[in-house]
């Protein structure tokens, strides 16, 4: 079963280009903000300041990815002038989207350390160094591919210490993570995923634990909750959502939710839409 796919039909993201070409002046990013970045250094040196005030200095073709809002500085060499291409990032559901909760607050990606994603930067920096028409809207969608490319690097390289990428980096814990992410109105037991991963019920439970970072009814619970949250924000009735996320009843999703999140599903779309 395809560890991603799942995962990115509900919870996908969109970008927006932002800059293409030769990196002038100094560009402050908050983590106030409501996006996240990914911005692309193909040539030339570039300085960046990170959250904690540490600067580092750039000097080979790397990629800087932000899953979430972060405060950082991207600064200008005064000697070998840098060219860049950057995004926004949106990850569909906001604060409440999985992947990039499960992400680090940064990556820093030298683009010599991963053959795949290669083909997709060489189209990137073609249409963003070029003057063919529709060539934002054609940059938009690369961006979004590389996010895709970059979660496949993470899961095969095993680049995660803990969390849901981490458990799916997992060829064991990956099967019954699909199954919860596939099928979330089942009403899963630990035996039942612990079958499916092919270990004892003890030791299925014991390294879900280590390596996800809580419990397998646990996680449901937080992957249940996510997908109710993404509903709300489409406007879906609460009666079809605890439906289609495995609970007999509205008033049996809205205690869930609220040990999940501490609100009410209504009280937290509603929190939502006024931006708290």
């Amino acid at each position: 079963m395809d560890r991603l796919s799942t995962l990115l039909n509900h919870f996908g993201v969109s970008a927006g280009t932002f800059h293409s070409g030769e990196f002038c002046n100094a560009a402050a990013f908050d983590e106030g903000g409501r996006h996240g970045h990914l911005h692309v250094l193909r040539s030339g040196v570039l300085g960046l300041r990170l959250a904690d005030n540490r600067e580092l200095t750039l000097s080979e073709p790397t990629l800087i990815f932000f899953p979430r809002p972060y405060t950082h500085r991207l600064i200008p060499d005064g000697t070998e002038p840098a060219q860049v291409v950057c995004a926004s990032l949106d990850f569909a559901a906001g604060s409440g989207n999985p992947i990039a909760a499960a992400l680090p607050d940064y990556l820093l990606l030298p683009l010599s350390s991963s053959a795949l994603l290669g083909p997709t930067l060489e189209w990137l920096f073609a249409e963003a160094f070029g003057d063919m028409c529709g060539r934002e809207a054609v940059m938009d969608r690369l961006f979004e591919l590389l996010v895709i490319q970059l979660l496949r690097y993470l899961l095969n390289e095993e680049q995660l210490g803990s969390g849901m990428l981490a458990g799916l980096a997992d060829v064991r814990l990956a099967k019954a993570l699909n199954l919860m992410h596939a099928m979330p109105q089942q009403a899963w037991t630990v035996g039942e995923l612990a079958e499916a991963a092919g270990m004892s019920r003890a030791s299925f439970a014991a390294h879900f634990h280590e390596v996800v970072g809580q419990p397998p009814a646990e996680y449901l619970l937080s992957w249940r909750v996510s997908l109710a949250q993404k509903r709300l924000r489409e406007g879906r009735p609460i009666a079809l959502i605890a439906d289609e996320v495995g609970y007999e009843s509205p008033s049996a999703l809205a205690r869930a939710f609220r040990r999940r999140t501490g609100s009410s599903p209504r009280q937290w779309l509603q929190a939502t839409q006024n931006g708290l």
